[in-house]
């Protein structure tokens, strides 16, 4: 189950949440071949103070923390930090200089539902 925990200080209608939860969602599954079913995203709007950069720009902040299955490639991983980074930036008026992922990568056996447990990541 990735988990995409973003921390941000935009202040979001329920409706963009809600989009920003399903193209997040569509962006991970495209990049990292998945599926959907088991994505979980969670949005925190936080105060101005809450969150700090050394490097921001005049705008709000989004960071995203990216908990994923160990075993995907560079290539994947950046290609989704990119197309999160992008939406965001241009649906909310995030500047560049002020969206950041960072990736944290589990065994696949860390990732549990009652349903199920994770199983390692293979690219077949």
């Amino acid at each position: 189950m990735p988990l995409l925990q973003f921390d941000t200080t935009l202040s979001l209608s329920s409706d963009q949440k809600t989009e920003l939860a399903e193209r997040v969602t569509a962006l991970y599954t495209e990049a990292m071949a998945t599926t959907a079913g088991h994505v979980a995203v969670s949005i925190r709007e936080r105060d101005d103070a809450d969150l700090h950069l050394g490097r921001a720009v005049d705008g709000p902040l989004v960071f995203l923390d990216a908990e994923i299955r160990q075993g995907r490639p560079f290539e994947r991983k950046r290609a989704f930090a990119l197309e999160t980074m992008t939406y965001l930036c241009e649906t909310f008026d995030v500047p560049e200089a002020n969206a950041k992922v960072v990736f944290t990568e589990h065994p696949g056996e860390s990732m549990m539902g009652v349903d199920r447990v994770g199983g390692e990541w293979d690219e077949d």
